[in-house]
């Protein structure tokens, strides 16, 4: 499914900015969040759309959404047929923005609408991408605020990206940065790492973070062991991908390097005392360390071949049942699969 047929395009120019909201089992906060959102985009002065992605609830917001947009055209509702997830809410919001500039925010009242402004003064200052830091935390310390912080250290330091919240919902994007992205999974966490890697200029702002006030969080522990195990995928398909013999093939000489550099050891031991004594664990590990890096270079080889006749990454799959847009002709439910 393409992103012409997930949102047909209607004529005329597109808004200035499209907020995209991913929305999960939220029925108490959308609501107030819609209005506050409005309140501050019109302040700006510039034309807008609000995009809210239905993830599959179970409660009331589908039908809840549905009111919002009959009352306002301004309002697009994506509803997936079952819950994807969070990076595949944020892809299909992506697909189908038009602004030439793209908000994303939480739906859970958590984030702020009046930040808006301050991102907007950010972005003018020759960012592509101003993502929000959630200073004062308001979440439980032990189950979010200190794994956190241990995640947005150990991010920063491997991806290079200095900044203190990875992952907070609420960001500013230049259109170009968010069509050019492509997450899955738990990526939705690196996308300032995604967007730097690919050359974009990425800001920081602190941003003001308020309690829950409906509902409870839908992020447990096992999140974060998923996150760090993308981090991995994220290092090697934005790094290596493309050129699997630059790693593979380093460890590879690293290991026959040492297995070579322990050998010309036990020839000089040999030709000096005529025996290798007791020393025959130390020599057999040379060899393993040489045919261990002669089997990482091969594989780097054969990542080779293949990254030549493949491609690098897939799209996420996700099934859209409706799509309610005034700005088209009808409302559709498709039923297609995006892939």
């Amino acid at each position: 499914m393409t992103d012409s047929t997930l949102r047909p395009h209607a004529g005329g120019t597109g808004p200035e900015i499209s907020l995209v909201i991913p929305v999960f089992n939220e029925e108490g906060s959308l609501k107030i969040l819609y209005g506050a959102c409005c309140a501050q985009l019109e302040k700006t002065g510039k034309s807008f759309e609000v995009l809210f992605i239905d993830d599959g609830s179970s409660d009331r917001s589908p039908e809840i959404m549905r009111e919002i947009q009959r009352e306002d055209r301004r309002v697009v509702v994506i509803r997936f047929r079952r819950n994807f997830g969070k990076s595949a809410a944020l892809s299909a919001g992506f697909a189908a923005s038009r602004g030439g500039l793209v908000f994303t925010m939480d739906a859970d009242l958590q984030d702020d609408p009046a930040e808006i402004p301050a991102f907007l003064d950010k972005l003018a200052e020759g960012f592509d991408l101003v993502s929000g830091w959630k200073h004062k935390r308001q979440d439980p310390l032990l189950a979010k605020k200190v794994p956190s912080r241990i995640f947005n250290l150990v991010t920063s330091l491997i991806s290079g990206v200095r900044i203190h919240d990875f992952n907070c919902g609420f960001k500013l994007y230049r259109a170009e940065v968010v069509k050019g992205l492509r997450i899955y999974g738990e990526l939705y966490r690196y996308l300032p790492a995604l967007a730097h890697w690919k050359g974009y200029r990425v800001a920081e702002i602190k941003v003001r973070h308020h309690q829950r006030r409906f509902g409870r969080s839908k992020f447990g522990g096992s999140r974060l062991v998923k996150g760090f195990l993308d981090l991995i995928t994220v290092l090697f398909l934005n790094r290596y991908v493309r050129r699997p013999l630059h790693l593979f093939g380093t460890l590879g000489s690293l290991f026959c390097l040492a297995g070579f550099s322990i050998g010309c050891y036990f020839v000089y031991y040999w030709m000096i005392h005529q025996n290798i004594g007791g020393r025959v664990p130390l020599l057999l590990f040379a060899v393993f360390l040489m045919l261990s890096g002669i089997q990482l270079i091969s594989t780097g080889l054969i990542g080779e071949m293949l990254a030549g006749s493949r491609g690098y990454l897939a799209e996420p799959g996700y099934q859209v049942a409706e799509v309610l847009d005034s700005s088209a002709e009808t409302s559709r439910g498709n039923g297609q699969e995006h892939t």
